[in-house]
Formats: structure tokens, sequence, C-alpha cells
């Protein structure tokens, strides 16, 4: 995992972060990057990851971030690594056209380090972090509607929903209603107006999260379009590799585990078939799972860094078998709420 990614739950929504890659030895194992071979490393951060495949194997990599300040400050590695490397500017989303612009397909492998990163939750002004005062703001890249945009436009209703079904939040519902509230008094522009609002809600507890942790998660993953953002990246990753690629993806919280777990399972599936129906029917499995389940981190890892206790890495190779397309996708995106129209 690359430095300055891999932030848990806790980190993601604004607590303390440290550059250091998560599970980094079970990523290059499972990965297994060869001489000569073609990686794309899709959430580039901090370049560690990036630096690691760079380092095991004398091989080519293409690294893409959305963040132009990622992209600007892997320019020392970029010069270390002698034309091996190519930082893209983009989204990891568009990772097989990507590759194939620069001349990298098909692949070998494609890493995903998925969640924010914790230069990001380092800087004040990017506004992801509830712990250092600054814009509410949460975007990965430099374009699209900010959170204090939906904090100020959405209904209450269709904050609720997001905060419920992104953000995992059970009192959605209370905490989207004191917006409301609170925007009508003056607009909500700053990340420490809204983490105040949320704690009049919540009550913080020892020993427990932040009362903001799941609002900030929320707004963060619908202000990027993370889960979406997910599905298209791991069907793209299905078209560039080549037979024998691997894919390996890190998450840090349900709803992304969940989606990655579902898409491999459908994918390595064998075609069913029964005594009525000899002839298997249904595609031909286009991955093979690496590992049976998810792979977690060590003891020695989750205490010398707590964002690592959450981690799950599934992993899977690439078969001959041609990409199945992504019709069968539409259910790992989250529903959008059924609006009724503005008050």
């Amino acid at each position: 995992m690359k430095s300055g990614r891999g932030v848990g739950p806790t980190d993601a929504a604004g607590g303390p972060a440290r550059h250091l890659p998560v599970m980094l030895a079970e990523v290059l194992a499972h990965l297994a990057p060869k001489d000569a071979g073609s990686y794309v490393d899709g959430t580039f951060g901090a370049g560690g990851y990036s630096r690691a495949i760079l380092e095991a194997a004398d091989c080519r990599l293409m690294a893409i971030d959305r963040d132009p300040t990622a992209i600007a400050g892997g320019a020392p590695l970029v010069a270390e690594a002698s034309g091996r490397l190519r930082l893209v500017q983009g989204r990891f989303s568009d990772l097989d056209t990507l590759a194939e612009t620069e001349g990298f397909t098909p692949l070998d492998g494609v890493v995903l380090d998925i969640g924010v990163s914790s230069m990001q939750l380092d800087e004040a002004e990017r506004g992801f972090s509830f712990r250092r005062d600054g814009p509410l703001d949460m975007r990965m890249g430099d374009d699209g509607p900010s959170a204090a945009d939906l904090v100020a436009e959405l209904e209450e209703a269709e904050l609720a929903h997001i905060l419920f079904t992104l953000g995992e939040e059970r009192m959605s519902r209370p905490i989207a209603r004191a917006i409301v509230r609170a925007r009508a008094e003056a607009p909500i522009t700053r990340t420490g107006q809204l983490a105040d609002i949320v704690s009049r809600v919540i009550r913080a507890k020892p020993g427990e999260i932040h009362p903001a942790t799941r609002t900030f998660q929320g707004l963060r993953i619908a202000v990027n379009g993370e889960l979406d953002e997910l599905v298209t990246a791991l069907a793209a990753a299905e078209r560039a590799l080549k037979p024998g690629g691997r894919l390996v993806v890190v998450t840090f919280h349900s709803l992304e585990d969940r989606i990655v777990k579902t898409f491999l399972a459908n994918r390595s599936k064998a075609p069913s078939a029964s005594r009525h129906l000899p002839q298997a029917e249904g595609p031909v499995p286009s991955f093979r799972l690496l590992a049976k389940g998810a792979v977690e981190s060590g003891s020695e890892e989750t205490a010398a860094n707590p964002r690592a206790r959450s981690a799950k890495l599934r992993a899977a190779e690439r078969t001959e078998a041609v990409a199945h397309g992504e019709g069968d996708l539409l259910g790992l995106r989250p529903k959008p709420m059924q609006r009724r129209g503005r008050r």
C-alpha cells in the first residue's frame, strides 16, 4: 500500500494519520511483480506502493491519482525511477483507458488502495478532517461539488440518506435535521462547524470514535463518488489485465470490502450445471482467487500502525476468459435515493 493512504475508518474522518504503507508485504506477495512486467498503481498517494513495486522488479509502472498535489509530490520518485514510472492525474476508474493511452496494456498487475490519503487529512485546507478546522471541501480532485455544497443544497431526507447508506450512521435523521436547522441560521462552510453540529446530536463517549466520524465518511464518499469509482475500476482492471495478471485491492471499511468481495466471487464462480442441464450455463470465470477470504494485517503491524486494524486485502489472478462486461455490476453500486422534488 502506498504511504499516505490506507486510512482506516477513524482516520478517514479525521483522526491521526501517519505515512505508513499498510500490508505492504502482503500486497507485494500477492501482486508478485516480475521483471519486464507492466503494472498500475491506481491510488498513488505518497508513492509507498509504487516505490516498493519498482524496487521489487525491473518493471514499468503507471501510477494514477486524482489529486494534482500527489502527482506533483511524486516528481522525485519519477526521476529516481529512470523512465520506469509514469505518473498520470486521473481517476482509477479509467485505468484501462489511461494504461492503453500510455502504452502499458495488457497489464501484469493492478493494485488499488481504497480510501482517503493521510496527506489529504494532514492538510486542513482540504476539508477532510474534523480534527483540523478548515474549509468543508473533501474533494480528492479539483472538480465537482464540495461537501459544503452538499450540506448547503441537499434536502434533509437526501442528507439523511447519504449519512445512513454511505456513512453507516444510525443517527442520520436527527443529524440531517440539525444540519438543516443550522444552515438556516448561517452557512456551514467549515469542518469545525459541521463537527460541532454533529457533536450536539451525538455525545462523545470515552473509548468510542468521534461523533462526527461517520458523517464525514458519508459526505466524503458522496462527494467523490467513491463506491461507483471502485465498481468501475474493478471492471476496468478486468479488461486491462492479461491472462495471469493479478488484481490486488486493499479496503478499509465494510462498504468497500463488500463490493470487492462480491465482484471477485461473481467473476471466479464456475458456470452452473445440473442433471437436467448437464452443459454448464453462464460466463466462464475471468478471475481465480489467490486467497480464500480476506487477508488481514498481522498483530505486529496493527500494534505499530492502528490504521491497519480495519484493512482487508483481496486478490485474484486473471484467467484467459473474456471480460464479463458491467451488466451484472448494477447491484454493487449504491442505490440512489428516490427524490420527491423540492419543497
